[in-house]
């Protein structure tokens, strides 16, 4: 026997030992694999399929209150050192002068999407557009087609809430009322509501808030509550006119039923636009071309 034989012993008949057979080898390969453990949200709409929870919610909405703070602590800052108003005069300033209280709108507007980009955006690295639910309308719409269909819509909601809203008895010298006493304030203010605000609140409004609603409590109560808290934001310019604010938060609720219908921000978006132009184009029309205003308006 030689060295390698005694390192090597055969077994008994002289056989080598064997390596593990084809049969059993196609029988491990036929085995049930277990299954991959489920993707978090991947039964989700790919709409509802958002990065942020509760946490960030609640920490957006703390810098919503703070930075509406900061921009009135601001202006009001101006007012004093500037003009040497005195705080009874600057809060008036603050409330019924156009001018100001659109100023404040569009820089608070600015902050508020500023922060949804860099926490969005800049720490997540994803493109923020899409993120907050700016999406291409489903197949086979196409844009310009639909696009005035939902503005269309918008404009007809504008009717009837219009109609809807001379049953209510309405307060004298609402807030907004305050701002469309004359011409250049009119201006201001439609052009808020048709170039900028459309665009700011979709985002926030159904972009950023109704993905997580509906992620969390269900399409149904999230199409809701997003409508309730979109009437509740503009309560204050109606001057807590219940009724008015009601209708508004029909509003809302008609504006993210779209939105989840369509998985996009950009239907949501046109009637929204649709909606705001109309009520533009009925206070041109009231003003006769936004040259006569009545007494006390």
């Amino acid at each position: 026997m030689t060295l390698s034989d005694e390192q090597n012993p055969s077994p008994p008949g002289g056989s080598s030992p064997r390596a593990p057979s084809e049969e059993q080898s196609s029988e491990e390969a036929s085995a049930p694999q277990p299954a991959p453990p489920p993707v978090p949200g991947a039964a989700l709409p790919e709409d509802l399929r958002v990065s942020w929870s509760w946490p960030h919610l609640a920490v957006f909405v703390l810098f919503s209150v703070a930075s509406m703070a900061f921009v009135q602590l601001a202006f009001s800052s101006y007012l004093k050192s500037a003009r040497h108003l005195p705080v009874k005069r600057i809060e008036q300033v603050l409330t019924s002068s156009a001018a100001y209280v659109v100023a404040e709108q569009i820089a608070w507007f600015g902050l508020l999407m500023l922060f949804l980009w860099l926490t969005l955006a800049v720490l997540r690295q994803a493109p923020f557009w899409r993120t907050v639910g700016w999406r291409a309308l489903p197949p086979p719409a196409s844009l310009s087609g639909a696009s005035w269909r939902y503005f269309l819509t918008g404009c007809f909601l504008a009717i009837f809430v219009g109609l809807a809203g001379t049953r209510i008895r309405q307060p004298q010298n609402m807030p907004i009322q305050e701002l469309l006493k004359d011409r250049t304030g009119t201006l201001l203010v439609m052009a808020l509501a048709v170039l900028l605000a459309p665009l700011v609140e979709e985002t926030v409004f159904r972009g950023y808030l109704y993905p997580l609603l509906a992620r969390r409590l269900g399409v149904p109560l999230g199409i809701v509550l997003t409508g309730l808290f979109f009437g509740m934001l503009h309560g204050a310019q109606l001057g807590w006119t219940w009724g008015l604010v009601g209708l508004l938060m029909l509003v809302g609720i008609v504006l993210t039923y779209v939105r989840a219908r369509t998985g996009t921000v950009v239907a949501s978006y046109f009637v929204h636009l649709g909606y705001n132009s109309m009520l533009a184009m009925s206070a041109g029309i009231s003003s006769h071309g936004f040259r006569a205003f009545p007494p006390g308006s």
